[in-house]
């Protein structure tokens, strides 16, 4: 094989590969991984054999461990749209801060929902709303949206079941009820940035727009909406689930070694425990509606996680492909000393992210990148998680799909919304991050 100098020169031919692909040239990201993955292996000097017994190994490892979860919570997602139970959590919390503090309750309902929804789905789901109430309390529409998309896209770069930040933590070898109980703390404060920016900036712009639909209509296209409880629970069995198979591996085994501990790891296990909230998002769907539930909607979120799952297994294939090379080797001699900790994940990430445009690509990508170099320097997986999550967040703009899914929703000019959209995202990562940084200074 090549030493180890030229194999990171190849990877940054790499990375300058993936994002010219995907972003300049508009290719399927599944192409390119897996297509850099096979350069990749060959440049460094691997044997062909190996070079496909590696790629074909690592997508279908990544696969194996969390292609069920990604395809199960993307069926959640599909439910909770589809039944009106994200609608119902949403008003929960609107009632909860009350109608004068209608951006918060957005920003909070978007963190919420986002956790098995895609942002850029939760975004469309919540929009009616998020105007009916910008009309309804006079509040600045670009605030309003400002605030829902921070809001969203806090837990979609760092919350699992969330596909990007799961992937990572399974290509990190992190503990995921940790990445999630951690997570959910680092993205309070990407939300509360990112609400920040939307009342201090977005509010002093204005839309001229018409209510399309009265929240009273609104709720009442859905019918009876399922009770806040009832809506919570296919988000909140798992999460319970997978907190308490965390909790039983702990090495004090609170749990004893016998029947109970063997019934938390399994029902605690992300797949099962996904499988379970399926079940129970399926326990919101109206009688007269079951029929199409199991034939259409079940279906429609199995296809929607195809894309997701070529994506990260891809992402699976390319890491494989890192860990064998030779840099692993020379970079644990020569730059273990070096002082970048969690500088590098976060700042691979911002460069991927900010370059070609799609959060869970930066994220499944870094996470490959970054898995080789965990031990040389000594990061803590899920910290590094949730610094290439942070990464992935900073910056949203022309090439995401998102900018444009906020901006066009939203009725904002594009010029507007490379003023109010794309700062708000920077402050979100690196607020995020610095919240990283601190809590690395406790583990």
């Amino acid at each position: 094989m090549v030493s180890g100098p030229v194999a990171i020169i190849l990877l940054i031919v790499a990375v300058v590969l993936i994002i010219f692909g995907t972003a300049r040239l508009k290719m399927n990201p599944f192409i390119v991984l897996v297509t850099v993955a096979i350069l990749y292996g060959i440049g460094i000097g691997m044997p062909l054999p190996q070079v496909v017994d590696t790629v074909t190994g690592g997508f279908g490892s990544t696969l194996g461990y969390i292609g069920i979860v990604i395809i199960a919570g993307t069926i959640i997602g599909v439910l909770l749209e589809k039944t009106g139970a994200a609608l119902s959590m949403t008003q929960a919390v609107l009632k909860l801060v009350g109608q004068d503090r209608a951006p918060l309750a957005m920003s909070i309902a978007g963190m919420i929902v986002s956790v098995p929804v895609f942002c850029d789905s939760g975004y469309v789901v919540l929009t009616p709303l998020n105007k009916s109430l910008a009309v309804q309390t006079k509040k600045s529409m670009p605030m309003m949206a400002v605030a829902l998309g921070t809001g969203l896209h806090a837990t979609h770069a760092l919350v699992p079941p969330t596909p990007g930040p799961i992937a990572a933590a399974a290509e990190l070898g992190a503990d995921l009820g940790t990445v999630i109980l951690l997570g959910l703390f680092v993205a309070i404060f990407s939300m509360l940035a990112g609400y920040w920016y939307a009342v201090k900036v977005a509010s002093k712009y204005k839309i001229d727009m018409e209510l399309e639909e009265s929240y009273d209509s609104l709720i009442a296209k859905y019918g009876k909406l399922p009770g806040t409880f009832h809506s919570v629970l296919p988000l909140l069995v798992p999460i319970l689930l997978i907190f308490l198979n965390s909790l039983a591996k702990l090495p004090g085994r609170p749990f004893g070694e016998a029947a109970m501990f063997k019934l938390l790891t399994f029902l605690g296990a992300p797949a099962v425990a996904l499988i379970i909230g399926v079940f129970i998002a399926l326990t919101l769907v109206v009688k007269d509606k079951r029929a199409e539930a199991r034939d259409e909607w079940i279906a429609h979120g199995v296809h929607n996680a195809g894309l997701i799952l070529a994506i990260t297994g891809a992402g699976g294939a390319f890491g494989k492909v890192l860990q064998a090379s030779p840099m692993v080797e020379y970079i644990g001699a020569t730059m273990e000393g070096l002082p970048l900790g969690l500088l590098l994940p976060f700042l691979i990430a911002v460069v991927i992210k900010t370059a070609q445009g799609s959060g869970t690509v930066s994220i499944i990508t870094t996470a490959a990148i970054m898995a080789p170099l965990l031990e040389p320097f000594g990061l803590n997986p899920v910290l590094t998680v949730l610094a290439i999550g942070s990464g992935a967040v900073v910056v949203s703009h022309a090439n995401d799909s998102y900018f444009w899914v906020v901006s066009q929703f939203a009725g904002m000019p594009t010029k507007m919304a490379y003023k109010l959209w794309t700062p708000a995202t920077g402050i979100q990562g690196v607020a995020s991050f610095i919240v990283v940084m601190i809590l690395s200074l406790f583990m």
